[in-house]
């Protein structure tokens, strides 16, 4: 992340016989990187860059004095996308010794696909799965659109550093932990979640919906990490520990950039995100 985003106009030539008639258009820019000026994308004059050192510097003060560690950063897509993952020092034991840790994400684009976004995120450290703490309050993430200027005190502010959500989040947690499901309901679950019918696989059923099905159950019945825990056998928290390991670690990606980012920003976070509001339906 030691480079910079750098911009420039967008020219054409009306004419290709005429290589020197070039012409500029004012409504849009070129983005690329300062240390190999690769092209990132074109966006709109409008747009402001966030940089790749301020996604770092936003957690400067959350370390020197709020007691954060920052974890690690990076970039996907060769730099279309930043973030970075710092631990918050939170953290909760299951039963089984099933340790949850708590981290806070920042993230960016410079290609429109991502809002500027800070969000505060669970990972279960036997298997690295990671879950976003936000159980469908406002305060689960705050997003800046690249239409305004991104203010990282602001951010903070809005987003809380406080132990109120984690201690809400882990509270349910632990209910999904106590909460046992059978074969049929883990099925059914599964199915719903991919959105199968929840009786008999049809032949008509997309082949692809019904191996993710499959997948999970196998994960949730053993083959996961983590899955013969006391938290997690036979459980609802293992239901969605089983989706959750599915996403991050076992669905097919073109590569580990691609899967990093539906897991996080994508269809992935999506699927992570129906199968908590599932897991908490059945603790109700």
């Amino acid at each position: 992340m030691d480079w910079s985003i750098c911009e420039a106009p967008v020219r054409f030539m009306p004419r290709e016989d005429s290589p020197n008639n070039t012409q500029t258009f004012e409504d849009q820019k070129v983005l690329y990187r300062s240390d190999n000026h690769k092209a990132l994308s074109v966006v709109a004059r409008r747009y402001r860059v966030v940089q790749p050192h301020a996604v770092l510097e936003f957690f400067r003060d959350l370390t020197e004095v709020a007691g954060f560690e920052l974890e690690t950063g990076g970039c996907l897509k060769n730099g279309k996308k930043l973030w970075a993952l710092a631990r918050t020092g939170n953290a909760s034991v299951l039963r089984g010794k099933d340790r949850i840790e708590g981290f806070v994400l920042l993230a960016t684009s410079c290609d429109g696909t991502l809002a500027t976004t800070a969000t505060h995120t669970s990972v279960r450290v036997v298997c690295q799965n990671t879950l976003a703490v936000a159980l469908g309050s406002s305060q689960g993430a705050v997003k800046v659109p690249h239409s305004t200027t991104f203010e990282p005190a602001l951010v903070k502010s809005q987003l809380g550093i406080a132990v109120s959500q984690w201690s809400e989040f882990i509270y349910r947690m632990k209910h999904l932990a106590e909460r046992k499901v059978s074969d049929k309901e883990a099925e059914r679950f599964m199915r719903k979640l991919v959105g199968l019918p929840e009786d008999v696989a049809k032949p008509a059923e997309p082949l692809a919906n019904g191996r993710s099905v499959k997948k999970m159950l196998d994960l949730f019945a053993g083959e996961g990490r983590g899955a013969d825990l006391a938290s997690a056998k036979g459980t609802a928290f293992g239901l969605l520990q089983a989706c959750t390991q599915f996403v991050d670690h076992e669905r097919r990606a073109r590569n580990q950039d691609y899967r990093l980012d539906s897991a996080w920003f994508g269809a992935g976070a999506s699927l992570k995100e129906r199968a908590l509001s599932q897991a908490l339906e059945l603790v109700v």
